[in-house]
């Protein structure tokens, strides 16, 4: 753990290779997300859904509107790498996506249905990844090249960053 409240997990480190046994460990962080996430916001009221996580960050429900923008993404991001080869994904401006109408408007319950949904087919792709197919590779426009196994460590870990954000705001405040 860190005590910066933008990292609460720490920085991401892209790891160069991914052995069976890491694969399995992400796979299952990965399938956790969607019960860490509802135990996160688990009794939060309005109010506190719409607090930031610290100063100049997004409020509770934009963090989780944004793990549905972000791993929405990760499953397109996935299905270019398993189908193209080395396709160049497209980025997004996340800081844009969590300002739109649906990310002020949807109910917390309608989407941690749909990331229950998504995360339900995230891991049945992450699930059937090999050391074959989790070498594919995809381009990023500003990351470069990384391997399908790189960007399931990726997802793994911004999904407990983001519910780290969540608790870490929880226990300064008490709630």
């Amino acid at each position: 753990m860190t005590t910066d409240s933008r990292y609460p997990i720490g920085k991401f480190s892209r790891p160069s290779h991914v052995s069976l046994e890491e694969r399995r460990a992400l796979v299952r962080r990965v399938h956790a997300l969607p019960a860490l996430l509802r135990s996160a916001v688990n009794g939060l009221n309005e109010e506190q859904l719409n607090t930031p996580y610290r100063e100049g960050g997004w409020t509770v429900r934009q963090v989780v509107h944004h793990i549905g923008d972000s791993h929405v993404n990760c499953l397109i991001r996935l299905k270019l790498g398993l189908t193209e080869e080395r396709p160049t994904i497209r980025p997004y401006e996340e800081n844009d996506w969590v300002r739109t109408d649906d990310a002020q408007s949807l109910s917390l319950s309608d989407l941690l249905q749909f990331i229950d949904v998504l995360h339900t087919r995230l891991h049945a792709i992450v699930s059937s990844l090999d050391e074959q197919t989790g070498a594919r590779t995809i381009v990023h426009p500003e990351s470069g090249e990384q391997t399908l196994d790189q960007l399931l460590a990726l997802y793994a870990w911004h999904g407990d960053h983001h519910v780290a954000h969540i608790t870490s705001l929880r226990a300064s405040h008490g709630w």
